[in-house]
């Protein structure tokens, strides 16, 4: 953002496009109070909101050329206790698009410039009132779908693992600006800086570092939801499953085998966690092409899955049934949860002790019937253990970021050459460089290193109010 553009007064609707009850609008800029001040007048005389109390909200009407636009709610912030650091002001209106349009149009008249999308939150950032990865949480939180994704914005928002990554940082600039300093008396053969000391902060940077890198993946889950495919040959009842978990019929169930030729998906909500539900092809050998191109979407949304349920009919004979889990582990990796679900229980007994020979080849074994809903809550207490059997605390930092994930592989391999550095007795002044590489994938995080091109790519994806 260029100085003229931050030094504009900027407005937008703040609230979701449409009609609703109320909506608000929000200027933020030196010139906020003044232009409200044009279209704005208090149902009690008083002073001008120039001279009104911060943190006040002041009732009155927006007028137009003498006209009465709307009776409205005035709320005031003055900088620098304000969301963006500057003087802000929120006008409730009612929800009416006309009205909220006509307003923006006022103010835009009367000298405010539209906001850009995330203009609000990029100056509370270059305001030093959050740093770039609390402004990133922004964006998360009202993107968040599920009570697991509030948290973890809500902790990221609130600082996360930005505090630690500073702290860390700043002891490692102390050291190097030590290590550039002996290159000015590189005569004289001193040593300011403690080699011992900085490979033991070093040696903890790097844990904290791979501990936040191996959240990703949870962390990823937690944001997105938890992928879980249902495969199976045709007709082992995938499809009702997946209705039955959906409580509504999203899939054509039918005895015609190959009903599914396409990949289907949904969302549902279980205690906070999202999962979505991938209904695939049946597995088997077809001369139908389009049948084999549902199957060849199987493999594909079986390889990105976090859960793959193995859904078989109770009939099935064990060696053909050992034969189908053997097969899909080799097309699955060992980070990805197999689950065996034994699905038509209602058509046989007596079945349970012929399935113990697969609990070490799986990671579950659950018994049900689709059909008629029996132990449907069995499955579902499967699922969520993939979300809670985790080695990670209910407080702990967890990285949900790509952006940030990337920097800190970048971190990591700047920290190894570190130490390749260090033992074969590298060059200071080579030495530094690798350090310095070090530092900025660090500040890159939290915005201490950034470019316009960066913030530019971050704050698009917010929405305009924002």
């Amino acid at each position: 953002m260029t100085p003229e553009q931050n030094n504009r007064t900027i407005c937008a609707i703040a609230t979701a496009q449409g009609q609703g009850a109320i909506a608000v609008l929000r200027l933020s800029g030196s010139e906020a109070f003044r232009i409200c001040e044009k279209i704005f007048i208090p149902m009690k005389e008083g002073k001008k909101l120039l001279l009104q109390k911060p943190n006040t909200i002041h009732f009155g009407q927006i007028v137009s050329n003498g006209e009465i636009i709307d009776e409205v709610l005035v709320s005031l912030f003055k900088a620098p206790n304000s969301y963006t650091g500057e003087d802000v002001v929120e006008i409730s209106c009612h929800g009416s698009r006309f009205i909220q349009q006509k307003i923006l149009q006022l103010l835009i008249q009367n000298g405010a410039s539209h906001a850009q999308a995330g203009e609000f939150t990029m100056r509370a950032f270059l305001n030093g009132k959050m740093d770039l990865s609390q402004a990133e949480a922004v964006a998360d939180l009202i993107a968040s779908e599920t009570d697991a994704a509030r948290r973890v914005a809500m902790r990221q928002m609130r600082g996360g693992f930005a505090d630690e990554l500073k702290g860390l940082r700043d002891e490692m600039v102390r050291f190097v600006s030590l290590m550039e300093l002996e290159l000015d008396f590189s005569e004289e053969d001193v040593e300011f800086a403690d080699r011992n000391a900085f490979l033991i902060l070093i040696s903890k940077i790097e844990k904290v570092i791979a501990r936040l890198t191996e959240s990703f993946s949870f962390g990823n889950v937690l944001k997105n939801g938890v992928p879980v495919a249902i495969v199976g040959e045709p007709n082992v009842g995938k499809s009702t499953l997946l209705n039955v978990l959906l409580n509504e019929e999203r899939a054509i169930v039918s005895e015609i085998a190959g009903t599914t030729r396409d990949v289907i998906e949904d969302v549902i909500i279980i205690d906070g966690f999202a999962f979505r539900f991938i209904d695939t092809a049946g597995i088997r050998h077809t001369h139908d092409i389009v049948e084999t191109l549902g199957i060849e979407r199987t493999f594909d949304k079986i390889k990105n899955a976090a859960v793959v349920l193995l859904l078989v009919d109770a009939r099935t004979e064990m060696e053909v049934m050992d034969k189908k889990i053997e097969e899909l582990k080799e097309k699955i990796s060992n980070n990805q949860k197999l689950v065996l679900v034994v699905n038509k229980t209602d058509l046989t007994e007596n079945l349970f002790c012929a399935f113990n020979n697969f609990e070490e080849k799986t990671d579950a074994i659950v018994f049900l019937s689709a059909k008629y809903k029996q132990n449907i809550d069995g499955l579902i207490d499967v699922l969520l253990t993939t979300v809670h059997n985790n080695n990670f605390h209910q407080n702990e930092v967890i990285v949900t970021n790509t952006r940030h994930y990337e920097a800190l592989i970048q971190t990591l391999n700047s920290i190894q050459n570190i130490k390749h550095g260090f033992q074969n007795q590298l060059a200071t002044d080579l030495l530094t460089i690798d350090i310095r590489e070090c530092l900025h994938h660090l500040g890159s995080i939290t915005g201490e290193i950034t470019t316009d091109e960066i913030l530019g790519n971050i704050f698009s994806k917010f929405c305009i109010g924002k």
